[in-house]
């Protein structure tokens, strides 16, 4: 047996010579198959419980009638709690030095948090070397294979403490903590942390493969010179202090590209929650720009077992039932994200009462003739009704009682009853016969409708409505181009853009929900039926409190702490959606301002400041670029001094000897785009991904398809590739992506920031190259 308890595969002997990042992903699926065949094997167990206790009809005593009904529940809850936690399973591992102690817990793990005084060894040369004693997958609930050796750690146990509490500075006995992103049965991904790099750690006699940032930390530990090992010493501080930093008000972290912003935030809301679960029972949110930075952020951070504490969301999901599936142009999101939306918001929330068919006039039957209020009368009551700053769904009960008034002044009938108790009861019998009637309540319905944001927000693809809502607040060409990116949204919510999300949510604060009576349980509509009150039992009260928690997850629009990734690219309304979700929060808000692709940021600021209100704040700043090497980073800082000249770039601090490379294209821009992609999979290994202007991203992908890359090449836009990395960066046609937006050299230097190890430039004759060297013009040094 190894030291994670299987046995050595022949399988993995095999795959030695294939890349490092298949060969563990193949190892860790082998141990996921095992694991799931204990599963089946657990499931028939219970299955054969629930069986033997359902034939046990016939029991002679009440107390073996308790005793039944007990084994039913208990082996029904574990069937089910099994069957519930079946699906992505698996989602962590760590790798341990040895304990201080030999003693061993009830999941079959080691007690010891402190290694062993002689775990590591020092090698004459200075090297440090140890052993891995011990590897705990973690995951949703604890398995033991047949031998009670621990194939899975119950995330909430004592023994998986040290995946969430290991921090560089205070690793314990961890040496590798590794990420397992999987779906269903399948893993699919592997990242890890390196906690001791200077260390050569020897896994079953092999060298431990470090796969990710986790590699890069490697190669900087065991570089030789006290510099390189002062530098790591400096990343692991800076990351520390972070991730441990009390979570009493906002904690702001910036830094430049590759210095691990993300990583550390993330392990610091994993760290907050294990620390302190209860504190955080009301959630924790984590927003991320793009669904493709929300996929990399699932994998550091998974989901934390059955309570569910954890949503991770794209800005464009934010609002539960819909998703943003399209893009605005650079000059309509300008608009759409800018604060002045609120007002135009504002204006059509009340607007959009007066839809095409709307009756002009109200006609009812009263003491016996026909009572009127004609366009002018009906006018003046609506001017009433929105005089309230209630949203406008939950005003419908004020214009039912203001539109009574109206009606019962025109009757003349309170001239009629001069006695005040017999007007009052006059009155009342009046609302009660017209308020009930169906010509009222049919007029009222057409009248003041329930509105909807998406309805809404469909309304304004009317250019002359928006026109009008838009009055003195956005421009002609703006209403015509918002207009005109509004009429791609469908009925059932398709067509939506992130910006478009944020609308959305403005709005559902603007009009509300309607208060509606809530439908009666199945017990309470039995017993209102028959007069009988159904007996219920206490795992029926335990099922459907559970039922309870389950809905009020799915429907939780605040959170306990709110972390926002690449906050630098939030609009003003973006900034809004997410305060609304964080307004009794603790919040961690990651970002750079030199990676800002949003063109107004003091106006972002502003809208910020109010959605983090007046909490004090700890700011934190990383300041070493571990991803890029210097020859990279050389080209990217000489476009940040063009884009914020006077901002101090992170320092790179390892080199590969590489210089990136700098080709022109000739007439066919697609072959020369395919070529590049071929060459630089060649050179790597590992992910190559192809970064174009936002407007180019379907031909590109035209480019480059049927290339034999499997899912290692990716074609993204611009401002898709923020937050991510790759072995090697394609980035084409620099000058496009530049003039997208005013903040286009900003996109343009995290296009060149992406790559962990080769950067090719693919230049056009827009892009004004240097015909001796290649390099674009905007790339030259100043």
């Amino acid at each position: 047996m190894t030291a994670r308890g299987l046995p050595w595969s022949a399988a993995r002997r095999q795959a030695k010579g294939t890349d490092v990042r298949e060969r563990e992903i193949g190892d860790e699926q082998r141990h996921l198959d095992a694991v799931y065949q204990r599963l089946a094997e657990k499931i028939a167990e219970a299955e054969y419980l629930m069986d033997d206790a359902a034939r046990r009809v016939h029991v002679g005593t009440p107390g073996a009638l308790a005793e039944r009904d007990a084994q039913v529940f208990q082996a029904g809850r574990h069937l089910a709690r099994l069957n519930s936690e079946f699906e992505d399973f698996l989602f962590g591992r760590v790798d341990l030095l040895a304990g201080k102690d030999g003693e061993r817990g009830t999941d079959g793990a080691s007690t010891s948090v402190e290694p062993a005084e002689d775990a590591v060894r020092v090698l004459p040369d200075g090297q440090a070397v140890a052993e891995i004693a011990e590897t705990l997958h973690i995951g949703r609930i604890g398995v033991l294979a047949g031998d009670y050796t621990p194939l899975v750690i119950d995330w909430r146990a004592p023994a998986a403490a040290p995946f969430y509490r290991a921090t560089p500075v205070s690793p314990g006995r961890v040496v590798r903590r590794r990420v397992i992103r999987s779906r269903g049965r399948r893993v699919l991904g592997v990242e890890d942390d390196l906690l001791r790099p200077r260390l050569r750690a020897l896994l079953d006699g092999e060298e431990l493969a470090v796969v990710g940032d986790g590699a890069l930390m490697a190669a900087l530990g065991r570089a030789r010179g006290a510099r390189m090992h002062d530098i790591v010493a400096s990343i692991q501080a800076e990351q520390d202090e972070v991730i441990r930093a009390p979570a009493v008000s906002v904690t702001e972290v910036t830094g430049g590209p590759g210095t691990g912003k993300t990583a550390v935030a993330l392990h610091r809301a994993a760290y907050l929650l294990y620390q302190d679960r209860r504190r955080y029972a009301g959630g924790i949110l984590v927003v991320s720009p793009t669904p493709l930075l929300v996929s990399y952020t699932e994998g550091v951070l998974p989901a934390l077992g059955e309570e569910g504490q954890v949503a991770i969301r794209a800005l464009g999901a934010l609002v539960d039932g819909f998703e943003a599936d399209a893009y605005d142009e650079q000059a309509v999101s300008r608009v759409k994200g800018a604060a002045v939306m609120v007002k135009v918001l504002a204006r059509a929330a009340r607007g959009a009462l007066d839809a095409a068919g709307t009756p002009e006039r109200l006609r009812v039957v009263a003491f016996g003739r026909r009572v009127e209020l004609g366009p002018e009368e009906l006018a003046h009551v609506r001017q009433q009704v929105l005089g309230a700053t209630t949203p406008v769904n939950l005003l419908r009960p004020r214009a039912r009682r203001l539109l009574l008034d109206a009606l019962w002044r025109a009757s003349g009938a309170a001239e009629r009853y001069p006695d005040g108790e017999l007007a009052a009861e006059a009155r009342d019998a009046f609302t009660d016969d017209i308020g009930d009637g169906d010509d009222f309540t049919d007029f009222l319905d057409a009248w003041w409708p329930e509105l909807t944001p998406l309805g809404v927000l469909r309304a304004m693809a009317d250019e002359q409505r928006l026109a009008r809502w838009g009055r003195r607040l956005l421009r002609p060409r703006e209403v015509r181009r918002v207009a005109r990116s509004l009429r791609r949204i469908t009925p059932e919510g398709a067509g939506l853009s992130v910006h478009d999300v944020a609308l959305l949510d403005e709005l559902r604060t603007l009009l509300g929900a309607p208060a509606r009576p809530a439908a009666p349980s199945e017990a309470e509509a039995l017993e209102e039926l028959t007069g009988v009150a159904e007996l219920s039992t206490y795992a029926d009260r335990l099922t459907a409190r559970r039922d309870r928690a389950d809905r009020e997850r799915e429907e939780r629009t605040e959170y306990a702490h709110v972390m926002v990734d690449e906050a630098q690219d939030l609009t003003p309304m973006q900034w809004r959606m997410v305060g609304r979700r964080g307004r009794r929060a603790t919040w961690t808000v990651v970002g750079d301002p030199a990676q800002s692709s949003w063109p107004a940021p003091e106006e972002a600021a502003a809208e910020r400041d109010l959605a983090l209100g007046t909490r004090p704040r700890r700011r934190f700043r990383l300041t070493v670029n571990y991803r890029n090497p210097a020859e990279i980073a050389r080209v990217a800082d000489g476009v940040l001094a063009r884009a914020m000249p006077g901002t101090e770039p992170p320092v790179a601090v390892r080199s590969t000897g590489v210089e990136p490379r700098f080709a022109v294209a000739g007439a066919d821009l697609g072959a020369a785009v395919r070529a590049e992609a071929e060459r630089l999979l060649a050179d790597v290994p590992g992910t190559v991904g192809v970064v174009v202007a936002m407007d180019r991203r379907a031909e590109a992908r035209g480019w480059v398809a049927g290339l034999d890359a499997g899912d290692r090449l990716l074609v993204l836009g611009s401002l898709e590739a923020k937050g991510l990395e790759y072995d090697a960066t394609l980035v084409v046609a620099p000058s496009g992506i530049a003039a997208e937006s005013p903040a286009g050299l900003r996109v343009l230097y995290v296009a060149l920031t992406r790559a962990t190890q080769r950067l090719t430039v693919l230049s056009t004759p827009a892009d004004t190259p240097d015909p001796a060297t290649g390099i674009p013009e905007l790339l030259t040094p100043a």
